[in-house]
């Protein structure tokens, strides 16, 4: 898949469900179903235990809005960062979200996914 030469309806149609998916698993404190679409090497680079310290210690984190707002999108070299505007049911404010997709066997995996 050319992953880079998508239209950004093509992008989001993608990057939506996965959002959607980690921020019920991150609000529901679900490792598996947190990392199910992680690339390898996010997967080696995010264990179960840091994980539930990060869960632990941020309301943010499991307090996530299931709105979003889609910002735009970037595409550079074999990735594409998707941008959104989060915000949380418990916590005040705007948060940006960013997940980077690229290709893995074939098939669009998460190579990064943060809340700031």
């Amino acid at each position: 898949m050319k992953l880079l030469e998508l239209t950004d309806q093509e992008i989001l149609d993608i990057a939506d469900p996965l959002w959607d998916e980690l921020i019920k698993s991150s609000n529901n404190k679900d490792y598996g179903g947190f990392t199910k679409n992680f690339s390898k090497t996010l997967l080696m680079g995010t264990d179960e235990v840091t994980l539930g310290k990060q869960w632990a210690g941020s309301k943010l984190l499991t307090s996530l809005s299931t709105k979003r707002e889609f910002l735009g999108s970037l595409k550079r070299n074999d990735h594409v960062t998707v941008l959104y505007k989060q915000t949380s049911e418990a916590v005040d404010g705007e948060f940006l979200g960013r997940l980077v997709l690229g290709v893995e066997d074939d098939s669009i995996k998460i190579f990064g996914a943060t809340i700031f």
